[in-house]
């Protein structure tokens, strides 16, 4: 698409291509199987192994405009002894997913 904006200067704009219901690459889904506090990840299963969450590192919401900004998902930084992950909790699914 060429769009001309003053005198003979033009630009091209390429239309942004999204999927609806598509998943994100490297997102997949985990179980939840315990929280501290009723909030923060203590235990998951991530691809049939279990991980005990030794520390919350970081953690931060973020909402959704299209949805009047309501509450979108709760993010979670975790140390395990296998790692450090970021966690999500999609709170309009309340499902849980891991950024791999």
């Amino acid at each position: 698409m060429s769009l001309s904006l003053f005198g003979n200067h033009k630009t091209t704009a390429k239309p942004s291509l999204k999927r609806r219901g598509a998943t994100r690459r490297g997102v997949e889904a985990i179980d939840m199987r315990a929280r501290r506090f009723g909030y923060f990840p203590r235990t998951f299963v991530w691809r049939g192994q279990e991980y005990q969450v030794e520390a919350v590192e970081r953690c931060w919401t973020t909402a959704s405009r299209r949805h009047g900004g309501q509450l979108d998902r709760h993010y979670f930084q975790v140390r395990c002894a296998e790692g450090t992950y970021n966690v999500y909790q999609d709170l309009r699914h309340n499902t849980w997913h891991i950024a791999a």
